[in-house]
């Protein structure tokens, strides 16, 4: 099967195409200005000509779900939800924070915690069991303090994500409460690790409806307020 996958929650625009779980293809590019609205066609059609492939010969679109940038992911909503319908093919969709954790299983580490920054001292959040990926604490928007993932103190933690430096650095200025954990800051959503799990889904028929899909936006979107003008 041939899968065009598109991860655009992050700050990394990333499109891949894959035939079974073989990766053909891979275009990302991570900007601190959120550029999927300029580049994810473009790298669409580069994923495409890397992999000697047209439109035609896809057989189903995965989606990084979320959660995530709210404009990030509306935009890469739209578009796959265009090509289903223009090729008539499924969709599927991926918890966009489950696939960070993958390039770290069976890795020594007991909790895997990928943390996405969602501005402020908020992050986009869920826990997993570092062996076998399941998770085990909820998807969340998670305002950060000093005393965030305590509970996990006694256990080897791998923080991963761009919200990863955030913790680090707050956990810093109170002494550090974390001794077991480690930090992978550089880590972001990508369309590589929706490979396996959108080719399981596709196995197992486990498709949206694509008419009625939405994003795991999990907050509300929150736009500069304009300033009432006077007189």
């Amino acid at each position: 099967m041939k899968i065009l996958h598109l991860e655009t929650s992050s700050k990394n625009c990333s499109v891949a195409i894959s035939d079974g779980e073989e990766l053909l293809c891979l275009c990302e590019e991570v900007s601190e200005n959120y550029k999927q609205s300029e580049s994810l066609h473009t790298f669409v059609e580069w994923a495409l000509e890397g992999a000697k492939l047209s439109l035609k010969d896809i057989d189903a679109v995965s989606l990084g779900k979320g959660p995530g940038s709210y404009t990030g992911l509306r935009i890469g909503a739209s578009s796959a939800k265009g090509f289903c319908f223009g090729l008539n093919i499924p969709l599927i969709a991926v918890n966009s924070l489950e696939t960070m954790i993958e390039p770290f299983l069976n890795s020594n580490y007991e909790v895997i915690i990928p943390l996405i920054d969602a501005r402020r001292m908020e992050v986009y959040s869920a826990v997993f069991d570092g062996k076998s990926g399941k998770m085990i604490g909820g998807t969340e928007a998670k305002v950060l303090d000093e005393n965030s993932y305590q509970e996990y103190q006694d256990k080897k933690i791998l923080f991963v994500g761009d919200g990863a430096k955030k913790l680090k650095e707050l956990l810093s200025s109170f002494g550090g409460q974390l001794p077991n954990a480690d930090f992978n800051e550089t880590v972001y959503p990508s369309a590589k690790y929706l490979v396996k799990k959108a080719v399981d889904k596709f196995n197992r028929k486990d498709f949206e409806d694509v008419a009625y899909f939405e994003p795991f936006y999990l907050k509300d979107f929150q736009g500069v307020k304009k300033k009432k003008s006077e007189g």
